[in-house]
């Protein structure tokens, strides 16, 4: 599969601007940190930006609960997925990794990856699950197959020409103090709430 990134400071805006202020309300609700957005290849216009809403419903983390209100749109609105950009807030887990498989998309992008979940977030269960389920250690799965091409944004950024990376260097320090912060707050009231796997 060979499908080209999306324009890395396009990314970076989307999850700063449309997926950060949902993800504030989301937590503020007692759901975890993950969030996703769909987007136009053509335009880079969001079509659906969403944060989990595992509260609800323990499938919905960021990515199943942007999958859903993007099916949610009228067909003959809804643009084909081989014609926009996926974007994960964090690296998918084995759930959303196979729903974005199944939905068609041949691409995604993700800013924090399973280890920083574990790591800095302190939600261990992606790995958890693939190592148990899937015998996989960090990083195992394929990150370009026959369905889809995945891109760590930091990577991205690393490829960026000085000037324009230290701007997407700093717009990640301020993305990823916001995060911290949300994470604090999820893991003080996270005992509350009715979340399988919290």
């Amino acid at each position: 599969m060979t499908s080209k990134p999306a324009p890395v400071i396009r990314l970076l805006d989307i999850i700063e601007n449309d997926i950060l202020p949902r993800t504030r309300l989301g937590v503020a609700a007692g759901n975890k940190v993950f969030g996703a957005a769909i987007i136009a290849k053509s335009t880079g216009d969001v079509i659906v930006a969403e944060t989990n809403n595992e509260m609800g419903n323990p499938l919905w983390h960021g990515e199943m609960h942007a999958l859903k209100k993007f099916y949610e749109i009228p067909a003959n609105r809804r643009p084909d997925t081989r014609d926009c950009h996926f974007i994960s807030t964090h690296e998918p887990c084995t759930l959303c990794l196979s729903a974005i498989t199944w939905a068609g998309f041949d691409n995604f992008h993700y800013l924090f990856s399973h280890v920083d979940s574990r790591d800095s977030f302190a939600i261990p269960h992606d790995l958890k699950i693939l190592k148990e389920v899937f015998g996989l250690e960090a990083g195992g799965y394929r990150a370009s197959n026959a369905y889809w091409q995945s891109f760590s944004i930091r990577s991205l950024v690393e490829q960026l020409p000085d000037a324009d990376r230290a701007k997407a260097e700093a717009q990640i320090d301020r993305i990823t103090g916001a995060y911290n912060a949300l994470s604090a707050i999820y893991q003080d009231n996270k005992d509350a709430n009715a979340i399988p796997l919290n």
